[in-house]
C-alpha cells in the first residue's frame, strides 16, 4: 500500500540551507521572522522557551525536538524571559557552525542544534497545509540522531552531500510526523491516526487514477457515506474530493516537471479520461494550462529558482 506521509514529504523536496549549534546563558531572546520555510530545533542540554505566533509558549527540555514546517514569526529564549520591551539578543559566531549567547566563560543554560530548510516543491504551501503547524516531540532518540547527522553533513564538503542531506531531511520529517501525538490540528497526520480514514487515504494515494467517489471511499473506510464525509472533513481539514483533487494536481505538477510524459499520459496517470478534460481542471486549479506550466519548469535535477517560479502561480484548492 502507498504511504501518504512518505508521498507528501518526498514531494516537498526538503533541502538543508543552514545548521548551527547554539549555546546560551543568562536572560536572552532571539526573535525570527521567517518566510514560511521549515525550522527545527533539538535541545541537547538545559532548557529554553519557544514562543510561536498563534501558539501557547512551550518549554523545551533536553532531548526535546521541535519542527515548524512553515515558520513565520517565533522567538526562542531563556526560561525566565527578557522583559517584553528589551531588545532581541544577537548570537555571536564562534566558528565551525557554532554560536554563543552570553559570556563564553559562563556555564550554558541551554545547548541547541538549530536548522533551517528550503522546500523545492512548487506545491509546498498546499502540502505543508496538510501537516501540523507545530510538531513537538519529547525525548525521541532517533530524531536526535537524525538531527545530528544533518548538522554534521551540512558542514562537510563531501561527495553527494546534497543527495544525502535531502534523504536525511525526508527521514527526519517522516520520523517527526510519526512521533507526533494524535491530539493535533486537522491535517494528513490526524487523518492517518484514524485507522478507517487512513485506509481511504492510502487507497487514494495508491490508486490516484481510479474514478473515486465519496461512496467508494466510504466503503474502503467501512463507514457510511455521511459519517465518512463528516469524519474525513473534520480530521483532514478538507472534504474527501477536495483532498483527492489537490493530491492529483500535486502529482501532475511533479510529472510535468520531469518532462518525460505527454500531457495525455499525465492526464491518465492522475485520473482524467482525456487530455482536454485534464487541461481544463489543471488550468482552473493552478492558473496555467499544463503545457505552459511544463515549459516553464526545467527538468528535475537542473538548476532552477523554484521559489521564484512558485510565486507566479496562484495556488488554490478548488
Amino acid at each position: 500500500m502507498s504511504d501518504p506521509l512518505s508521498d507528501v514529504v518526498a514531494l516537498l523536496q526538503p533541502n538543508a540551507t543552514f545548521s548551527k549549534m547554539v549555546s546560551a546563558s543568562g536572560p536572552w531572546r532571539v526573535r525570527r521572522e521567517e518566510s514560511g520555510q521549515p525550522f527545527y530545533c533539538l535541545v541537547l542540554a538545559g532548557s529554553c522557551l519557544l514562543q510561536v505566533d498563534g501558539h501557547a509558549p512551550v518549554t523545551l527540555q533536553a532531548d526535546d525536538f521541535v519542527l515548524i514546517p512553515a515558520a513565520h514569526g517565533f522567538s526562542n529564549g531563556s526560561v525566565e524571559p527578557l522583559p517584553t520591551d528589551a531588545p532581541a539578543t544577537v548570537p555571536i559566531a564562534t566558528g565551525d557552525g557554532k554560536f554563543r549567547i552570553g559570556p563564553e566563560t559562563d556555564q550554558p543554560d541551554a545547548v541547541m542544534l538549530i536548522g533551517h530548510c528550503q522546500l523545492g516543491s512548487p506545491d509546498a504551501a498546499l502540502l505543508v497545509s496538510l501537516l501540523p503547524q507545530l510538531i513537538h516531540v519529547r525525548a525521541e532518540k532517533r530524531l536526535a540522531t537524525l538531527v545530528q547527522l544533518v548538522g554534521e553533513e551540512s558542514r562537510q564538503d563531501r561527495a553527494a552531500r546534497e543527495v544525502i542531506l535531502a534523504r536525511l531531511l525526508e527521514v527526519l520529517f517522516i520520523e517527526a510526523l510519526r512521533a507526533t501525538p494524535t491530539a493535533m490540528q486537522p491535517g494528513l497526520v490526524s487523518g492517518l491516526a484514524d485507522a478507517r480514514l487512513g485506509a481511504a487515504l492510502r487507497a487514494m494515494h495508491q490508486h490516484p487514477a481510479q474514478a473515486w467517489t465519496v461512496a467508494q471511499l466510504a466503503k474502503v473506510a467501512a463507514l457510511s457515506r455521511s459519517t465518512f464525509f463528516e469524519r474525513f472533513s473534520r480530521a483532514v481539514g478538507v472534504a474527501p474530493m477536495e483532498y483527492l483533487l489537490s493530491w492529483r494536481m500535486a502529482l501532475a505538477k511533479d510529472l510535468l516537471r520531469k518532462h518525460t510524459l505527454a500531457i495525455a499520459e499525465v492526464a491518465e496517470r492522475v485520473g482524467y479520461s482525456s487530455a482536454s478534460t485534464f487541461s481544463v481542471a489543471f488550468a482552473r486549479h493552478v492558473g496555467l494550462p499544463p503545457m505552459r506550466f511544463a515549459r516553464g519548469q526545467p527538468a528535475r535535477g537542473t538548476p532552477a529558482d523554484v521559489a521564484e517560479w512558485d510565486a507566479t502561480l496562484p495556488l488554490t484548492t478548488h
